[in-house]
């Protein structure tokens, strides 16, 4: 378990990062306000904070033997407070591709914005040993012995298995989120967070739950023990099949969320159940401040 200095120094780290992106938010919009790339930049800067505070969450658990329900409580606050800042981001792959269905985003503004999104988790990556470098704590020292680098394959079934999880975890998020707006304002950011450490609790002992292609590229794909090709079959493919239903068959898991909200259940009832005035976390977009 990890002692209670080094989850202290965690803390902090998951704080610092949560702050610096803040102000860089902050900052970028004092600057230059009401620009059109503005929303790319703020893009970039809250995918890092995701894929940061990601990678010290993981150091926690994998290297620093954290206790299960520490760990999963931990994920809850963090996605809590990801979905009060996520201002207008997106910070998934998954969520610009059904903007672009929902005809909200263009295909030209979809690709920027994964681009964003891929750009700040390799920045993540690099930036994070850095950090640890300067072992400030006992668990970020013992992870210098291994370069900083995760030493076993995240991947912990067939890949088929794997897989599947991912496009399950990513189907039932995605459902949750096109219900959310059912739930009463001040409760959806929680609602929506209790659901990803669910999924977590589930489906982490076998690929991690991610559910997100840029922050499986991050955290994940370095990893040893598996191929790109088998990363992005799990880990990309699979997220894909799985928030999807509304597409073509062959996108079936966005295709299987979209296409039972969107298609199926408004023929029956007449009514649209996708609510065009969410965001990807399923909170309402608020004007940028």
């Amino acid at each position: 378990m990890a002692e209670m200095a080094e989850l202290t120094v965690s803390l902090s780290f998951l704080l610092g990062i949560v702050v610096f992106s803040e102000v860089a938010r902050r900052t970028v919009l004092y600057l230059v306000p009401n620009r059109n790339w503005t929303i790319y930049a703020l893009e970039l800067i809250y995918s890092f904070q995701l894929c940061a505070c990601t990678h010290e969450l993981k150091l926690l658990a994998e290297v620093g033997g954290l206790e299960p329900r520490i760990a999963l409580t931990l994920t809850f606050l963090i996605s809590v407070v990801h979905g009060l800042s996520f201002r207008g981001a997106i910070c998934n792959p998954i969520g610009a591709l059904e903007r672009v269905y929902l005809g909200t985003l263009t295909r030209r503004g979809a690709l920027t914005r994964i681009s964003c999104q891929l750009i700040a988790a390799v920045a993540a990556r690099r930036v994070m040993p850095h950090a640890w470098a300067l072992a400030l704590s006992d668990l970020h020292e013992q992870h210098s012995l291994t370069g900083f680098k995760c030493t076993n394959s995240p991947v912990n079934a067939p890949l088929l298995q794997a897989a599947a999880v991912e496009l399950g975890c990513a189907f039932v998020m995605h459902t949750a989120v096109f219900n959310v707006e059912k739930v009463e304002e001040k409760y959806r950011v929680p609602a929506i967070s209790a659901v990803i450490t669910t999924l977590v609790y589930t489906g982490g002992h076998v690929t991690g739950a991610v559910f997100n292609p840029a922050l499986a590229f991050s955290i994940q794909f370095p990893c040893p023990g598996n191929s790109f090709a088998e990363y992005s079959f799990v880990y990309w493919i699979g997220p894909i099949l799985g928030s999807s239903c509304c597409f073509p068959t062959h996108l079936t898991g966005m295709t299987g969320s979209l296409l039972l909200f969107d298609k199926v259940i408004p023929a029956i009832s007449g009514k649209s159940t996708i609510p065009k005035h969410l965001n990807s976390n399923g909170l309402e977009t608020k004007k940028m401040k």
